[in-house]
């Protein structure tokens, strides 16, 4: 079985020593993202929804990159700096998902994340 690397300009270039996204199994693994602008390469400020929304917006570009979309996803993880950020976090993510079945989820608070960001969010996604 062989595993593919998935890159797009469309989205923020990896910060670190990983792939945006991995197709293997008829999956593809989508790493975290962060409000990062993709032109930029920096912070997209503002609250959590505006953060919420690049994040969602870097993930479809990757899932697009790979042939796919969130119609397919079958799981995300949500990783917040602070769980109060939850309603208006899950707001602008159910807005993503609106018309399909959305995918099965976690949401968990942790200490902190990539560049003082306040959320962080990955996906699986079925490979099309």
């Amino acid at each position: 079985m062989s595993k593919d690397a998935v890159s797009t300009p469309a989205a923020p270039a990896a910060i670190g020593p990983y792939s945006q996204a991995i197709v293997a199994g008829g999956l593809v693994f989508c790493s975290g993202q962060i409000a990062l602008d993709p032109e930029t390469g920096e912070l997209q400020g503002g609250d959590v929804a505006k953060q919420t929304e690049r994040v969602m917006d870097n993930l479809s570009a990757v899932l697009r990159a790979a042939g796919t979309s969130f119609e397919q996803a079958v799981r995300c993880t949500v990783f917040l700096a602070d769980m109060g950020d939850f309603a208006a976090v899950n707001e602008v993510y159910a807005r993503y998902f609106e018309g399909t079945t959305p995918p099965s989820r976690a949401t968990v608070a942790v200490k902190e994340l990539p560049k003082g960001v306040d959320v962080e969010i990955d996906c699986i996604a079925l490979a099309v």
